[in-house]
């Protein structure tokens, strides 16, 4: 990890290590048929291997702890811990030692040194340690830089730098898409992949949403008197795997008064992702603020308040809608219902729907039939505005699913 060493001899002598949690050691079980002609002898060297399981001697995975012996990975939102040591190798005395260390970033310069003061003196083979800690931020080339300045029993000062470089890789692939319900719920779905070389542990996975929502997890599946995830109790994903979440988010009800808040561009919240690797070492990953087009509805929406899964063929049923001004106008409305060749309205058409106040809405019991089976798209309604002499014509408003009651009734 040394890619600058200095050439001038120096009283003392700086080492940096990085500090990491061992992992588990694997190996190779080789394994043969009894009938082959090494018969048992394969088996009885893996369960005489110390490094093996008792009784899963074929697993690679054995019971034993490896120390690491390169720099390994580092992935973004990890912890960076590091072992800073300066030792006197020389046979004086040392004095005003003066060690710091800081982290260089492709946009910004950190100082990680526990402590900025100097050290009195050091005397010949003893040493100044200190450990260092940081939350890795970004992605990308990372230099840790490790200054140390001394002065001699002489008088004389000194200085010398080492830098050591590093990469931060990313951990994880997060990709969202959105869904918008025929009401003013929103639906995330975020894929998240793990892009590491090894499993990872995900402890949380959640969606803090912004000040206009409420959100609910849909990760979950009912399970007696408890709830249970819908990926099971060990929640691991292996490297290059993919999982689905899914929430439903609704704006709160001083939200959802108002016609505006669905227009344009909505935040909808950020996703806050917890991970564990190898012996527990936790990371953490917060997505920047997810945003959505809502779709526009013009000046007047009409949404589906009430209406039946099923209904009986030419038999009358009840639906609700809602008619919300979404305009900064006040209008007069008036409903026409046109019947089409499968559905066919109750009630009398062109009705006065009186006055609608910019984001005001309206309840709107309605009657209807069909004469079709099987799923039927509702259209025909036709709303006009008299003060502008507008009309706004809404099809495919919802489906209902349209079933013959007289059908296997006879046994």
């Amino acid at each position: 990890m040394d890619v600058n060493q200095t050439k001038q001899e120096h009283l003392l002598a700086l080492k940096v290590m990085r500090l990491t949690k061992p992992t588990l050691f694997t190996n190779l079980p080789v394994t043969c048929e009894e009938r082959d002609l090494p018969g048992d002898l394969f088996s009885q060297l893996m369960r005489d291997d110390p490094s093996t399981i008792r009784g899963a001697e074929t697993l690679m995975l054995g019971e034993m702890l490896t120390l690491p012996q390169n720099f390994g990975n580092i992935f973004l939102g990890e912890t960076f811990s590091s072992y800073i040591s300066v030792h006197n190798d020389s046979n004086q005395v040392v004095k005003d030692i003066l060690v710091k260390a800081d982290l260089q970033t492709s946009s910004q310069r950190l100082n990680l040194s526990a402590s900025n003061s100097t050290v009195a003196e050091l005397k010949p083979e003893c040493c100044i340690d200190d450990v260092i800690h940081h939350e890795v931020k970004e992605i990308g080339t990372h230099i840790l830089v490790c200054a140390v300045s001394y002065t001699t029993q002489y008088g004389e000062k000194l200085y010398f730098r080492k830098f050591f470089k590093f990469q931060v890789l990313k951990p994880l692939d997060v990709k969202t898409k959105f869904y918008n319900a025929e009401t003013d719920e929103v639906f995330l779905e975020a894929q998240i992949q793990n892009i590491t070389t090894s499993p990872m542990f995900m402890e949380k996975v959640s969606l803090e949403p912004s000040i206009m929502y409420n959100v609910t997890e849909l990760n979950t599946v009912a399970n007696g008197d408890h709830r249970e995830s819908t990926f099971g109790k060990m929640s691991y994903l292996q490297p290059m795997d993919t999982r689905q979440y899914l929430y439903c988010l609704k704006p709160k009800p001083e939200y959802a008064e108002k016609a505006g808040v669905i227009k344009g561009v909505t935040v909808i919240g950020k996703l806050d992702i917890v991970w564990k690797t190898n012996l527990g070492e936790r990371g953490r990953l917060q997505t920047s603020q997810l945003q959505r087009m809502a779709p526009g509805y013009g000046d007047i929406r009409l949404s589906m308040e009430m209406i039946p899964d099923t209904v009986n063929l030419e038999k009358p049923f009840d639906i609700i809608c809602k008619v919300t001004n979404c305009s900064e106008r006040t209008m007069d409305l008036v409903l026409e219902m046109c019947n089409t060749r499968t559905i066919h309205w109750c009630g009398i058409s062109g009705r006065q729907l009186g006055k609608l106040s910019p984001g005001a809405s309206l309840s709107l019991p309605l009657a209807l039939l069909t004469s079709a089976q099987g799923l039927q798209s509702i259209s025909g309604l036709r709303l006009t505005d008299t003060f502008l002499k507008r009309t706004y014509e809404y099809d495919d408003i919802a489906q209902v699913c349209v079933v013959c009651p007289y059908l296997g009734s006879e046994s």
